[in-house]
Parts: structure tokens; C-alpha cells; sequence
């Protein structure tokens, strides 16, 4: 199952509105988005929200205060904003992307295998063996676990489920969130929106799925994302599958951020050789400053060549042509992010 191939569920509504609900480390964004069946995702309504702790407040604290304010702006404004769109304010769902400091993404490959015998590979067999690792993580949960590679008898495959097989594996990458804060989340947005239908999912996690369908030719690339600052992951695709992925909680732009960024890469390479395109998410306010420390760090050493490899920023107008953007509020990329991601997913029961 290749990266940049759409491996996730189609929505299978008619029509649906949907809340989007973006939480950072320095400020909570939030969204209505409407879906209908041949049709590009429109986004009604927007708004993002600085965090900003009082004295002796926790970080924490802060983030849910800011968070039911949002909420109170998007009932008071958006939900009016999404009536005159789809003929009523209520949404079918919540989802909502949770990053750093409370949540971290994995990846990992799980295999299966029969000694001797083949063996239908099917639906059941992986929800099983998540379900199993899922398991025993203390203080925490797996918010989402998406399998985004799949191979048989030790080829790729895109259509695995109902074939036999002597062995298999799936790449599987998992959201990992702190169960309290995660909890205090899901009470908050279920008090504002009065649905219990609240996904969430890891903000990297998320991205990465998301940029596979934006980009839809390029098998190979590196993707850095430093759009969930403070944390940057850089993760390394090969022939459309995720094979490494590290990450780092040093702020961009301070010191010491770019050369973490290369000794990162530099781990990597020394297991694969890196392809030539690293797709750059960042919010726009950081993009330009990044791309001068990524110059500045040189990182074409690490390709043993004297040309620098090509750095694309991922830009708002990469995600326009395939969303409609009604809001009154400026752009806000995560929030394209979010609708797209939800546009191929669609929903989980």
C-alpha cells in the first residue's frame, strides 16, 4: 500500500457537517466544514484562539479555557455562518487534532505469519492484533492507529484484505495522547457541540495522511513537519511507504533547531539513502525562517552532493484547489489540513 496512495475509508454520506478542532501548544483553532457527495469540502466558518496562561496557571489549564472560548465563539458565530450553509448549525461530528505536549506519534510494522500454511488475510485479523498492542500503555491512549502500508508474501500491495498469504506486515501509524488531558478534551467539546461522536487524532499524524493526497505522484520524499511546534517529525518515504520517522520538541528557530533537524536525518540516512524532495509543512508566519536555517545548515552534505536537495514548502495554494474557503477569518492551513484529512477518512463507528 503505497504512501501517497488513498487508503483510507470514503465517506459514505450524502451530505454532513462536521466541527474541526485544532489544539496547539500556544493557541486552539476551530471550524465548521460541510460534506457533500461530489462535492469539494467547503469551510463555513473559522477561528483560532491564543493560549495564554494566567499566573501559576498550567499550560493545561490555560488550553481548556481557551478551548471553551473558542467553543462559545463558534456556537454564537459559526453555527449561524453553518445553518445559512446546510439548513442547520448541529454537526454529525467532532474531530479533533491534538499536538505537542500532549501527544506523540509512532510507527511501527506488525507481521503475520503461519508457519507452514497460508492464510486469509482480512479486516478482522489486523483490528485484532492492533486491538492487542493498543493494550497496557499507562497514563495514556491510542487516539488512532491507521495502517499505511501493507504487504504479501513480501510484496506491496494496495487491495491486501481476502487474499492468502504465507506472511504479511502492515506499517501502522499510532496517536498517542495523555489519557487526562485527552478526557478533559472530549468533556469540553461534548459540553459545547452535545455530540459524543469526538475523534481525535495526533496533529502529525493527521498531516501525514493528509499530504499523500496532495501529492499524489511522489513516492519518495522526505516530509518535515514542523506545523505542531514546538515538535518537528521528519519522516522518510520510500517507493509510497513510511519507513522512518523522528522527532524533535526544540522550538523552531531556536538555537540548535536545524542542526537537530540534520543530526535527524543523518540518522536516517544511515539506513537509507535520502531522496532529493523534502516537502516542508510549517505555518506560514515560520516557512521563509525555516527554509534560511535549513540553508544555513547544509543540508546537501548529507547527500554527499554539492546541490542542496529541493525544498517544497507546502503552501496554502497547494490546498485550495481542492476545498472552497467561505470563512471571513485569514486562512489557516492546519484547518485545510484537518478538512481534507476528514474528506478521505471519512467516519469511524
Amino acid at each position: 500500500m503505497g504512501f501517497f496512495e488513498n487508503v483510507l475509508t470514503k465517506k459514505s454520506s450524502a451530505a454532513e457537517s462536521v466541527a474541526l478542532v485544532d489544539i496547539g501548544a500556544d493557541s486552539v483553532a476551530g471550524a465548521y466544514a460541510r460534506y457533500e457527495s461530489g462535492e469539494l469540502p467547503t469551510v463555513v466558518y473559522a477561528r483560532r484562539t491564543p493560549i495564554e496562561a494566567h499566573a501559576g496557571e498550567t499550560l493545561e489549564s490555560a488550553m481548556l479555557r481557551a478551548l471553551k472560548a473558542l467553543g462559545a465563539d463558534m456556537i454564537r458565530e459559526g453555527a449561524p455562518a453553518l445553518a445559512r450553509a446546510a439548513g442547520s448549525g448541529s454537526v454529525a461530528r467532532v474531530i479533533v487534532s491534538i499536538e505537542t505536549p500532549w501527544q506523540e506519534t509512532a510507527v511501527r510494522v506488525e507481521e503475520f505469519e503461519r508457519s507452514g500454511s497460508t492464510f486469509e488475510f482480512t479486516h478482522g485479523l489486523v483490528a485484532e492484533r492492533l486491538g492487542q498492542i493498543s493494550k497496557g500503555l499507562p497514563g495514556k491512549i491510542v487516539a488512532d492507529e491507521s495502517v499505511i502500508g501493507t504487504t504479501l508474501n513480501g510484496y506491496e500491495t494496495s487491495r491486501p484484505y481476502g487474499k492468502k498469504a504465507h506472511r504479511a506486515s502492515v506499517t501502522v501509524l499510532a496517536s498517542i495522547i495523555e489519557r487526562r488531558v485527552a478526557q478533559d478534551i472530549t468533556a469540553a467539546l461534548a459540553g459545547i457541540f452535545h455530540t459524543r461522536r469526538i475523534s481525535p487524532v495526533s496533529g502529525s499524524s493527521l498531516r501525514y495522511q493528509t499530504i499523500r493526497n496532495v501529492f499524489p505522484h511522489e513516492r519518495d520524499a522526505v516530509i518535515l513537519d514542523a506545523a505542531g511546534r514546538p515538535r518537528t517529525a521528519a519522516a522518510l518515504v520510500r517507493n509510497g511507504t513510511l519507513v522512518s520517522l523522528t522527532q524533535t520538541t526544540i522550538p523552531v528557530g531556536e538555537a540548535g533547531w536545524a542542526a537537530t533537524v540534520k543530526g535527524q536525518l543523518a540518522v536516517i540516512a544511515e539506513q537509507y539513502p535520502l531522496p532529493r524532495t523534502i516537502f516542508l509543512l510549517a505555518r506560514k508566519s515560520d516557512s521563509e525562517r525555516i527554509r534560511q536555517a535549513l540553508a544555513a545548515a547544509k543540508l546537501e552534505s548529507l547527500w554527499l552532493s554539492e546541490n542542496p536537495p529541493k525544498t517544497v514548502a507546502v503552501m496554502q495554494k497547494h490546498l485550495l484547489g481542492m476545498i472552497r474557503y467561505l470563512s471571513a477569518e485569514p486562512l489557516d492551513t492546519n484547518l485545510l489540513y484537518m478538512a481534507l484529512y476528514y474528506q478521505a477518512k471519512g467516519p469511524v463507528e
